[in-house]
């Protein structure tokens, strides 16, 4: 029987290059074409990564899905004869991990980045007749410290790529014969993440480096749900087998149940710092000039940082303890994964750990983007 031939969108991102090594790496499809507006030799692949994308069966296409034509020719098979073309279009399965999740854009940017971006991807799919269409979202559509939100709660999303993501949902929902599933994602880590976990990470490590007590904002009850890189490529690939997951928005969450305070703890360990909360009274002063404060933070980490990377001889590194005032609001990130269960899914990675946490850092340390001392 011949493996699906599988179109991966924005697959050079955090989430895209783990797919393109879990296909290459168990052998699930027959052709895979990874398209991406930035190529592999610029996204700062580790060597894992690097080799997957190696493969005779991966094929890199540069694109830029926002223009319709550039999203349509990313489409095309380029085929040579020698493969089978799968009965009706070209690819089996089309996966959108592409989109504009940068925090702190303006909405033209997301409006671009994120709704034109994934109905022509959509569209495309449906002219192309793949076979099933898989779209990336986002776990935060609904804030609830109590009740863990399952995929049926009220959309009252509070950041931009919520907004623009809940958007696109309610849009693929109306493209006739699109055969979608919709995986909503909390906070997504692991080998390679950049903007999950990673700024606390690099935050956690400077306050190493200061000798001082790390003091965040709100509390440490307050939900900070993840889920492992493994377990949104893992859950991608069973969901695609069934028909049940056609036209169902399912949530992709482990079983921390993680809040702000297991994440610092993990942290506080790793690094042998302290740990402290300013509490809600304070941090809602913050609010009076929440832009002001968040500068006065960022400027707080970048100039250690800068330091610990000259010492250390990291001469140039895509990462950064800067953060977006929407990553730092009073906001319950908090899913349900009963339903992702309902479908069999068995998760990899249940829990998040400090072994898990290090071996982003190795990873970094290893590439030259991390100042190795601060794991000594």
């Amino acid at each position: 029987m011949s493996k699906p031939n599988v179109l991966v969108l924005g697959g050079c991102g955090f989430i895209g290059r783990h797919l393109v090594e879990h296909l290459v790496t168990h052998d699930l499809a027959g052709r895979i074409k990874v398209v991406d507006k930035t190529p592999p030799l610029m996204a700062w692949l580790n060597s894992r990564h690097t080799q997957a994308f190696a493969s005779e069966r991966v094929e890199f296409v540069s694109a830029n899905l926002i223009n319709p034509t550039s999203c349509q020719n990313a489409f095309q098979s380029e085929g040579t004869g020698q493969q089978e073309e799968s009965e009706g279009g070209c690819w089996d399965y089309v996966i959108n991990c592409a989109a504009e999740t940068k925090p702190g854009q303006t909405d033209p940017v997301y409006q671009e980045g994120i709704l034109k971006l994934s109905l022509n991807c959509a569209t495309e799919a449906v002219k192309q007749k793949a076979k099933r269409y898989i779209e990336l979202s986002t776990g935060s559509m609904c804030s609830d410290e109590k009740v863990p939100q399952r995929e049926d709660c009220p959309v009252e999303p509070w950041t931009m790529v919520g907004k623009y993501k809940a958007k696109v949902e309610q849009e693929l929902a109306a493209i006739k014969d699109l055969p979608y599933t919709i995986l909503r994602l909390p906070i997504c880590y692991g080998v390679g993440d950049r903007k999950g976990l990673t700024p606390r990470i690099i935050i956690a490590g400077i306050y190493k480096h200061l000798g001082e007590t790390m003091k965040l904002l709100w509390t440490g009850t307050m939900k900070m749900n993840v889920v492992h890189v493994e377990d949104v490529c893992g859950s991608i690939w069973e969901l695609l087998q069934t028909d049940r997951t056609l036209h169902e928005t399912i949530n992709v969450c482990d079983d921390s149940n993680a809040t702000q305070a297991l994440i610092s703890e993990l942290l506080a360990d790793m690094f042998g710092i302290k740990i402290d909360y300013w509490g809600v009274t304070m941090s809602n002063m913050t609010k009076l000039d929440m832009a002001g404060a968040i500068e006065e933070i960022n400027d707080r980490h970048l100039g250690p940082w800068a330091e610990l990377c000259q010492r250390d001889g990291v001469q140039n590194t895509p990462l950064t303890p800067y953060m977006d005032q929407e990553l730092l609001l009073h906001k319950h990130l908090h899913l349900s994964n009963e339903k992702l269960k309902s479908y069999g899914y068995r998760l990899r990675r249940p829990h998040i750990t400090r072994e898990l946490l290090e071996e982003i850092v190795q990873d970094f340390i290893e590439m030259n983007h991390f100042p190795r001392t601060l794991l000594a």
